[in-house]
């Protein structure tokens, strides 16, 4: 790829992940191409749908996700590792509007796009949750599913902190 073509792209991604973040997955590509300072063309040369250019946005997020996640796993022992991830996706959504709306299903699957990456972020919070129940920080019975549905939930409540700190609790073993 040309060094300008290069440029463009890098700006749209840039642009599109501050639209996204703010708006929701709504924006316009248009707006996306506005904000980067190039035309739709350009725009649509380098992602010919809204779902590529998100998936673009997404993989890269998702690096960062899991990096985050193995940074904590060598970092803290394996239940404050996972409490610590669940904080940190829970702050990262609250934060990102379209990243939001893309973990409640809102018409992006953020993890099928996930999937075609190396970086694979089901096998790291599974690798979490599985850590802390282990050992014995976090109850036997609970699931990925539920933990996901938590995380949903504490995104769209408006103490958010408060609400951490209630799901800990229920999440922690009481034995």
């Amino acid at each position: 790829m040309r060094a300008d073509a290069e440029r463009n792209r890098a700006k749209v991604i840039e642009a599109a992940m501050a639209a996204f973040a703010t708006e929701g997955l709504a924006v316009s590509i248009a707006e996306i191409g506005r904000r980067a300072g190039v035309g739709t063309g350009t725009v649509s040369r380098h992602f010919p749908t809204k779902e590529s250019l998100y998936a673009a946005i997404v993989l890269t997020k998702v690096e960062e996700i899991v990096s985050r996640a193995r940074t904590l796993m060598t970092a803290e022992p394996p239940g404050e590792a996972f409490f610590s991830f669940f904080t940190y996706l829970v702050t990262q959504a609250a934060t990102n509007r379209g990243l939001a709306q893309a973990l409640n299903g809102g018409g992006f699957d953020v993890e099928s796009a996930a999937n075609r990456t190396e970086h694979d972020l089901e096998g790291v919070e599974q690798e979490l949750l599985t850590q802390a129940q282990a050992t014995g920080v976090i109850r036997p019975e609970v699931t990925r599913a539920d933990v996901k549905a938590l995380l949903v939930a504490c995104v769209a409540a408006p103490d958010r902190s408060r609400l951490i700190e209630i799901v800990s609790a229920g999440l922690r073993n009481p034995s």
